[in-house]
């Protein structure tokens, strides 16, 4: 039987996704290890308790539980502050590891982002365990689109740190191509130990639907061109360029048939820089005189996401930096084109002029003409909606567990690597 311990600390599953630290990474836990325990692998996730009020463990379903380990102050911390208590994390978790051990044994560890890594490495030698990490994000990915932000986040240690995890673990995960050739050009890492393991989408909430329903469902209006941000209030994600995107499309007219065009923001602030993002977001409509046109929206529960694509006609996903980017993906299953930078993860999800469109020069006059392009011909719409719902289908978290699970039992079988 087959046992992972699932390392989380800066953010937990059971987090309300687009709120604070919590994204993509928070959906890719909770559904990949609750597919993992679906077919018959124990997932125990141990994740920083950041309340006094938290249960010392949650049972989410048979086959997966989450800890709430105690490290640091019972209360949020900014992530720029968890450093320092990654050691304490990591004596939590090795201690809860011996006690569950008796239970079964653990038979390996899978660590997500840098700050898990370095508990993993720790972990991995004192239990003679092999070491699976996903980094979701790197440092040095991110200093090559934006440099002011690395600055501000712990400079220098993070890479350090994630080099030299990526030479302890004896896989490293990769959502893409891209990312794979990003780990080994940026980090001279082995290509041996890399493997590719896509993210995956439930299809039973992300799926095609009506959309003048719903509009209606979220109170939104029925008429007019509906353009969606989703995502966390930040510099990396960039809202500001699809609010400058309204604008653009604002000033030169709509669509041929006249109709007005609105925005739909749904995440909350994120990170050091998040309120100031946030309410700079909110400067810029006004700036601009698409205020009346944009509507904020707080985060939502993942599930519910899919209204919100369903509601849109575009999706637009403009980062400087995209590991992956779910939502893309979430946005295409639901039958929603999307027009996104051409960066990262999002190159290998949108197929330029067949799902979506990819903008090389990140500008506003870019970005509206790839949104005017959904509507200035006729069926360009109903081609690319149908194109994405076709290609979503390939990604299931069904299949990431599979490939998962397979490499997990390739590493029982061989020797662990070992830090020079």
């Amino acid at each position: 039987m087959r046992r992972i311990a699932v390392l989380s600390l800066h953010t937990s599953p059971l987090a309300q996704p687009g709120t604070g630290d919590g994204g993509g990474m928070n959906v890719y836990v909770r559904e990949l290890t609750a597919a993992l325990a679906r077919s018959g692998v124990s997932c125990d996730v141990f994740t920083r308790a950041w309340s006094p009020d938290l249960p010392a463990m949650v049972d989410v379903e048979p086959g997966l539980r989450v800890h709430h380990v105690p490290a640091g102050p019972l209360a949020a911390m900014p992530k720029e502050a968890l450093p320092a208590v990654v050691d304490e994390f990591t004596a939590g978790v090795l201690s809860q590891m011996t006690s569950l051990s008796s239970e079964e044994p653990f038979t390996s560890v899978h660590a997500n982002y840098w700050l898990s890594g370095l508990s993993g490495h720790v972990i991995k030698h004192e239990l003679n365990l092999p070491l699976v990490c996903t980094f979701h994000t790197l440092d040095r990915v991110k200093a090559e689109s934006m440099p002011e932000e690395v600055e501000a986040d712990m400079p220098h240690r993070r890479a350090e740190a994630e080099a030299s995890i990526i030479e302890c673990s004896d896989a490293v995960l990769a959502s893409c191509s891209v990312e794979a050739d990003q780990i080994a050009s940026l980090y001279g890492a082995d290509p041996e130990r890399i493997r590719i393991v896509p993210l995956g989408v439930d299809h039973a909430f992300f799926g095609p639907g009506h959309r003048p329903q719903a509009r209606r469902a979220l109170g939104l209006p029925l008429g007019g061109r509906l353009l969606l941000f989703v995502g966390r209030i930040q510099p990396l994600k960039c809202a500001d360029a699809a609010v400058e995107t309204l604008a653009e499309l604002s000033e030169q007219g709509g669509t041929k048939t006249a109709e007005p065009y609105r925005l739909v923001v749904v995440g909350g602030p994120s990170g050091p820089h998040g309120e100031k993002a946030l309410q700079g977001l909110r400067d810029l409509a006004d700036a601009r005189g698409v205020s009346d046109r944009v509507h904020f929206i707080d985060p939502q529960p993942h599930e519910l996401l899919s209204s919100y694509y369903r509601a849109a006609d575009v999706c637009i996903v403009p980062s400087r930096s995209e590991s992956f980017g779910l939502v893309a993906l979430e946005s295409a299953a639901c039958g929603t084109p999307v027009v996104a930078s051409a960066v990262g993860g999002l190159t290998t999800l949108v197929d330029h002029g067949r799902t979506g469109f990819l903008v090389e020069d990140p500008t506003p006059g870019r970005y509206a003409a790839a949104v005017r392009r959904v509507f200035d011909e006729p069926l360009v719409a109903e081609r690319l909606s149908t194109a994405s719902v076709l290609r979503a289908r390939g990604y299931t978290w069904r299949a990431a567990a599979g490939a998962l699970l397979d490499l997990h039992d390739e590493l029982g079988s061989s020797r662990l690597v070992e830090c020079r």
